[in-house]
């Protein structure tokens, strides 16, 4: 395969921890040709949709580990057209560049895309928990989303609950995630007004009802073609309200209830027909809190805690899509050819 993977700066890794280091890693170890480049380096070429890339050079041994592999790697720069690939797997950091994904469109029909940027364009956002059919609130906790001050604070007045959470709608990595308590509501209005006011033209934000169990931290569960492959909990550092392993959250093992295979299968079609084929998703009490699809990590301290290489799991699925699709095109050939011969009879 020729896979291209779109994501941050090589150089700003974290080799120890980072999904997108194992993927590419386990691509090289199966000798496939791999090429990185970012969003920055998406360009037009005689109308032709290329990027600048880097490209690993093969080498007779490759490291067995990721790190090793991640500091002997060798690259070649180039252009090169992205219909060139097999498989763009989609691994930049959020917030989502939509211009960038406009680079990718002409594309769209010939390459295989891990997440599919139509999805990526639906689902970028805390928005999207809602678009998953729950009218009884057995998955997905009340939420309400506005950009009216007042609103949000009638919100907060009539919710029975004396704890909400309040959220920025394009956040990113627990960053502005609050915990609002009715009795200490006086700084409410300020903060409402910073989060509302923060641009021109205002910003949404998230009223989220506190769902029992948050203190204790959440569930992180990577899923693979609507299927969970993994998952840990992520324990918050004292007096924290995120347990994002960013912002201080301790990864701990965690084997998924059955409750939460119920949610896995309650979102996975859905995931499936939006082309969203690799999320990790975050789940507090069996509720669904948010759909990570751009870069979902977590991968590599699911993989220590439970003796795993799911990075395996994921090229097996890549490898076989592209399998299949080439077999399709084999065969629509073939098909062709004896459509033609029959007409020269």
């Amino acid at each position: 395969m020729n896979v291209c993977f779109i994501m941050c700066p090589w150089h700003k890794i974290i080799p120890e921890q980072d999904t997108t280091l194992r993927l590419i890693h386990e691509c090289i170890l199966r000798n496939h040709t791999v090429a990185m480049t970012t969003t920055h380096n998406l360009t037009m070429r005689d109308t032709v949709a290329s990027a600048f890339c880097n490209v690993f050079v093969k080498k007779s041994k490759v490291p067995e580990k990721a790190i090793d592999f991640y500091e002997k790697a060798v690259f070649q720069n180039v252009g090169l057209p992205l219909s060139g690939f097999d498989v763009i797997v989609m691994r930049a950091d959020p917030p989502l560049d939509v211009l960038a994904l406009n680079f990718l469109d002409s594309v769209h029909d010939s390459v295989f895309f891990v997440n599919d940027i139509d999805g990526l364009r639906i689902a970028n956002n805390k928005l999207y928990t809602a678009s998953f059919d729950d009218p009884e609130h057995r998955f997905i906790p009340i939420t309400h989303v506005s950009k009216n001050q007042e609103y949000l604070e009638n919100v907060l007045e009539d919710s029975p609950a004396q704890k909400m959470i309040m959220k920025p709608l394009d956040g990113y990595g627990g960053k502005g995630v609050i915990l609002i308590e009715k009795r200490a509501r006086h700084n409410f209005k300020s903060l409402l007004d910073y989060y509302i006011n923060n641009r021109q033209g205002g910003s949404y934000v998230i009223m989220q009802e506190y769902v029992k169990g948050a203190d204790k931290g959440d569930i992180r569960i990577l899923i693979l073609n609507g299927e969970p492959i993994g998952a840990l909990r992520r324990v918050p550092s004292p007096g924290e309200v995120r347990s994002n392993v960013h912002a201080g959250g301790r990864p701990v093992k965690h084997n998924i209830t059955d409750k939460e295979m119920e949610l896995c299968r309650h979102i996975g079609p859905k995931l499936i027909r939006d082309g969203l084929f690799f999320v990790g998703i975050d789940v507090i009490n069996c509720k669904l809190i948010e759909v990570n699809v751009l870069s979902p990590g977590c991968m590599v301290p699911i993989n220590r805690l439970n003796k795993v290489r799911l990075q395996e799991k994921v090229i097996d699925f890549v490898e076989n899509v592209i399998r299949i699709k080439d077999s399709i095109a084999i065969r629509k050939s073939e098909f062709r050819k004896a459509i033609e011969d029959a007409n020269n009879i």
